[in-house]
């Protein structure tokens, strides 16, 4: 079958971008409602890990166990990892001690308003991030907020809290920083029960050269994978996790056409590269702005004759987006129509801040994701739901650190096998040396593997999607906290579905209260915007040309169309 064809036959992905949060929450609460003797077994199943977890001699592990060794707040221990960061970047012990000193010292006498940031500072640029926004206070920088720690601790205190975050950064969130050290890492630990799906970091390519590094990094890491894999079968086999934006400058909405020439190709060619090896390849989920060009990607391979006869091909889903449950029914009929098997990891997701500060930015209807915690952990059940349903076309791989979610996928799904669980290297440990060495369950570690340069973002994303003050990673190890707290039910909280929204995250559209309202745009990631555009380009008689300039101006969109030649152009409008 032809690429060409592959696409043809397989009806594209397409669901509204951002559908109405309390329709959406009190349909969800309907399909997951469990009955009481199950939500008991859950609760008591929950307890255990929980208390398991805190019992632990050994720590928590990664994240966890750094903030609980120095007593550190949740800003305090961010400004040492950024400052941990920067050391990395440092190429020698000698010169990382002399600038922890420096560093350290300013901190101590630097109090002044005169302080300013320097080159460590911008190096860790995840200050700039949405961090701000949730964790830190107004003039809040690394430089005050190390100050004040040193004030409280001592400068050898601190100095050895950088030091310990720093090997942190470097060996508890990347398993090796090369694929041949990672899989030595792995080794160990393949025998207790864990499989591992290796991510080569880095972010997505800027230019074709970039693009073409970072397929080559991935064809060598499957090469490396696969020689190392032994003989096990599929699922107990380990994989590698592709960027899609990592092979293709432009992988764009607007460039359908020319990701499908360019991009497939080369995406086929790796697939092929590990189903020889019989390894596990997964596509891993992106900005919800590349969600249909990842489905439409995706159903081209899945229709292709590489996947005859072989159950390795998957991708990741993020229950965060409100279209997750429309996605997992697509890939089940997807699967069917073509007689596959795929693998399908649900993440609830790494990109929050960006989605929201992207349809503030664009001026949207609402947002692709929603703006409670609660109702993404909902949205992941109901997506497990029906992915434990479709287990004869699909292999669900539950990605969780959360002791709750562990137990109630289990009651879902049952004493039936067929599934198994993931976690991020570096995080999670305690909980899964219950679940996997313990119970016996299955669980896949997602294990980056890179170069102190490229840590960076990946790091952040990890901070932001674990940092928030009611996630389950931040409070665990709270001995404070009652059991009973992280047991909640997302039900409860969203009261029935009546406190579906998030008050204090306004609509884009009422960003800025009643001083004004935000300027209204286009979401050209969602085909059906893209065709509204279009036809009310065609409504004026214009065709699209790099003369003319397209302004959207107000929902139900209308254009106003203003063209190059002053003579024969004037304002119009179309619906």
């Amino acid at each position: 079958m032809t690429t060409a064809s592959a696409l043809d036959s397989t009806p594209p992905f397409r669901a509204d971008f951002a559908p109405e949060d309390a329709d959406l929450v009190k349909r969800m609460l309907a399909e997951t409602r469990l009955s009481p003797d199950a939500e008991s077994r859950i609760d008591a199943k929950a307890t255990d890990y929980i208390q398991t977890m805190r019992a632990t001699r050994s720590g928590l592990g990664g994240v966890e166990d750094f903030m609980r060794e120095f007593g550190l707040t949740t800003r305090e221990g961010l400004a040492m990892m950024v400052l941990a960061e920067a050391l990395l970047r440092v190429p020698d012990a000698a010169t990382a001690d002399k600038l922890i000193e420096d560093k350290l010292a300013a901190a101590k006498f630097g109090e002044g308003d005169g302080m300013k940031s320097d080159t460590w500072l911008v190096s860790a640029s995840s200050w700039a991030l949405g961090v701000t926004s949730r964790l830190l206070h107004p003039g809040d920088t690394p430089d005050t907020i190390l100050a004040s720690l040193v004030k409280r601790l001592g400068m050898p205190a601190v100095r050895t809290a950088t030091k310990q975050a720093m090997r942190l950064l470097g060996h508890q969130f990347v398993l090796g920083e090369t694929i041949s050290k990672a899989l030595s890492r792995a080794s160990g630990q393949e025998p207790k029960g864990y499989r591992f799906s290796y991510d080569m970091l880095g972010e997505g390519a800027r230019t074709q050269d970039d693009a073409d590094r970072y397929f080559r990094s991935y064809a060598a890491a499957i090469e490396s994978i696969g020689k190392a894999a032994g003989d096990k079968p599929l699922p107990d086999r380990p994989g590698i996790s592709v960027k899609l934006s990592a092979l293709h400058p432009r992988y764009e909405a607007t460039k359908g056409k020319r990701v499908e020439t360019e991009l497939l190709p080369k995406v086929l060619d790796l697939v092929k590269m590990a189903r020889g090896y019989n390894l596990n390849f997964t596509i891993d989920a992106e900005e919800a702005d590349r969600l249909e060009i990842s489905l439409d990607l995706i159903a081209a391979i899945v229709a292709h004759p590489v996947l005859d006869g072989w159950d390795g091909f998957g991708l990741a889903v993020q229950a965060y987006q409100k279209r997750g449950r429309e996605v997992i029914d697509w890939l089940i009929d997807l699967a069917r129509l073509h007689n596959r098997r795929l693998m399908v990891r649900l993440v609830k997701g790494a990109y929050w801040d960006t989605e929201v500060k992207r349809a503030q930015e664009r001026g949207l209807a609402d947002y692709p994701v929603f703006s409670r915690k609660a109702a993404t952990d909902l949205s992941y059940l109901a997506c497990a739901r029906r992915m434990l349903a479709a287990r004869d076309v699909l292999y669900p791989q539950f990605a969780t650190h959360n002791a709750l979610t562990v137990a109630q996928i289990q009651e879902m799904a049952g004493n039936q096998g067929g599934y198994e669980f993931q976690r991020l290297h570096g995080m999670g440990e305690s909980l899964y040396k219950s679940v996997v060495e313990r119970d016996g369950f299955p669980c896949r570690v997602y294990a980056p593997v890179g170069g102190h340069k490229d840590l960076l973002a990946y790091l952040v994303r990890r901070l932001l999607e674990n940092g928030a003050n009611s996630s389950f990673v931040s409070i665990v190890g709270d001995a404070s906290i009652p059991v009973g707290q992280m047991l909640q039910r997302p039900g409860d909280i969203l009261e029935g579905g009546d406190r579906a929204r998030n008050g204090s995250i306004p609509r884009p559209e009422g960003l800025y209260g009643s001083s004004r309202a935000n300027s209204a745009g286009l979401e050209l990631g969602h085909a059906a915007e893209r065709q509204q555009l279009l036809a009310g380009m065609a409504a004026v008689g214009l065709p699209l040309a790099r003369h003319a300039r397209w302004f959207p101006a107000t929902r139900p969109l209308a254009l106003r169309v203003r063209c190059a030649r002053p003579s024969t152009a004037a304002w119009s409008s179309g619906k």
